[in-house]
Order: C-alpha cells, then sequence, then structure tokens
C-alpha cells in the first residue's frame, strides 16, 4: 500500500497588501476530490499541518457561489468535509513528520498556503528530502505551489528552478476580484523564480506532470492530478517490486538473504 502525505494549511487567514486580514483556510474541493480518489484507491493517507493546528475549509469554497453556481457539489464539498471533521481537527503536526515514510506529498490550496506554507521550515524539509528522490511523488493544486517557495536547493537555488509546473493564474485570480490586494500573484511569483510555469484556460482542468512533479491549475484539475499521482505511485511500486524480484528469488530458494 502506497503512503501519501496530505500537507494542508492551518491559516485562517490571509493578510492582503492594505494590511486587512481576509478569512481564508484550504479549498474544499482541492482537499476532497483527491482525498476521495485516492482513499478509494487504496493509498493509506496522512493529513498533517504546521504545528498540529487545526485546518479548516475556506467557507467561500463551500457556497455555490464558489461552485458555479451548483449548490448540490457546495452541499456536496461541505458534507466531505464534516464527514473527516476528526482528521481535520486533529491532523498531525508537519514538524514531527519524517518524509521517509512516505511515497509522496499532495498539497492542496485555497489562499492558505500563501499565508503559511510558503514560508515554511517544515514544508521546505519535507520537499527537499521528496523532489529530488525520483521514486517519489510530489504534487500540488492551485495555491498549494505556494508552497514550493519554502523549499531550497542544497547550492542556494530555488528547488523548483527549472521545473515544469501549473498553478493558480494570474488572470483567475483577476478574475476572482483578488488581484488587486493581493501581496503578490503566484503565478508571477512563479515565472519570476525560474519555474517553467504553463496553463490551459481559466477555470478548466489542466494538470502538469514533469518526472515526479505533479501539479494542477485550479480546484476543477483535482481529479485529474489525482489520476496523475496514482499513475505515478503505481509506477513507482512496480519499479520498486522489480528491484526486489531477483533478490526475493534468491531468499525464497534458501540463499541468504
Amino acid at each position: 500500500m502506497s503512503k501519501l502525505l496530505v500537507i494542508l494549511t492551518s491559516a485562517t487567514v490571509w493578510s492582503q497588501k492594505d494590511g486587512s486580514q481576509r478569512p481564508t483556510g484550504f479549498w474544499a474541493e482541492e482537499f476532497a476530490v483527491p482525498h476521495r480518489i485516492l482513499s478509494a484507491a487504496g493509498v493509506e493517507l496522512t493529513i498533517a499541518t504546521p504545528g498540529g493546528r487545526p485546518a479548516r475549509a475556506d467557507e467561500l469554497s463551500l457556497s455555490a457561489e464558489a461552485n458555479n453556481g451548483n449548490q448540490a457539489h457546495a452541499d456536496e464539498m461541505r458534507a466531505y468535509v464534516e464527514a473527516h471533521r476528526d482528521l481535520l481537527q486533529e491532523p498531525a503536526r508537519l514538524e514531527d513528520v519524517n518524509p521517509a515514510d512516505f511515497d509522496g506529498v499532495l498539497i492542496p490550496g485555497g489562499h492558505g498556503p500563501m499565508q503559511d506554507l510558503a514560508v515554511n521550515a517544515d514544508v521546505a524539509r519535507v520537499l527537499a528530502a521528496l523532489l529530488p528522490d525520483q521514486t517519489k511523488v510530489v504534487a500540488s493544486l492551485c495555491h498549494g505551489p505556494a508552497s514550493f517557495f519554502a523549499a531550497g536547493a542544497p547550492d542556494g537555488s530555488w528547488l523548483f528552478k527549472g521545473r515544469k509546473l501549473t498553478a493558480f493564474t494570474d488572470d483567475e485570480e483577476t478574475q476572482v476580484g483578488l488581484a488587486a490586494n493581493a501581496p503578490w500573484l503566484l503565478e508571477e511569483r512563479l515565472r519570476g523564480a525560474g519555474a517553467d510555469y504553463s496553463a490551459g484556460p481559466a477555470w478548466g482542468s489542466y494538470v502538469v506532470v514533469d518526472g515526479n512533479l505533479i501539479t494542477g491549475q485550479n480546484p476543477a484539475s483535482g481529479g485529474e492530478a489525482a489520476e496523475a499521482v496514482l499513475k505515478a505511485l503505481a509506477e513507482r511500486l512496480s519499479d520498486v517490486e522489480g528491484q526486489r524480484g531477483p533478490r526475493a528469488a534468491l531468499c525464497s530458494s534458501g540463499d541468504s538473504c
């Protein structure tokens, strides 16, 4: 069974350019859809936050307005979050996480990661351990790649420089009316830091796979990204089993193991 770490923001506000504090959290769909798909496939998921603080869904993400006017979908997301309340209220402490215990990490978005995960030393530690290891998977959605800014390479450069990825676009941020007061824009900053950034049409599913790095542009990308993660985990498991094969044969024949 594959084991995946899910890092969620524990931020409840997002500091704005004018000094105001906008309520935030994780985006419900970006947690619920991948969590449901991965769980159903038998992946063992561990939720962690900075300090083990409760992870809260951005209330806006549970509204019909933020779900294309679809009240039924919004209700479905709320029900999923509510059904996992215990896990979200008492997540693991990110500080206690050993990356070696996991086959990869998934970082959903919402604006919360721009507040806390973008500057978190333990996010940096996890990413620095997993991304260079091609047998591991690093995945993130929407504003989740803000967490990537925390991670430096051993030579002092940015760990994700030159990697192909996507994230919430500046155009999408403008369309929701939040770009003007945002302290910084994610697409602009990713490009400036040296990421090989690309995007699809606003609000449509768009996923970029670059080796062991999987990123989705927006909430609509969660299902496609989760399927890409499953494929990557399966390929990793196949590789591991292939490496074990000859040795397993020796052991079964009675030779020393």
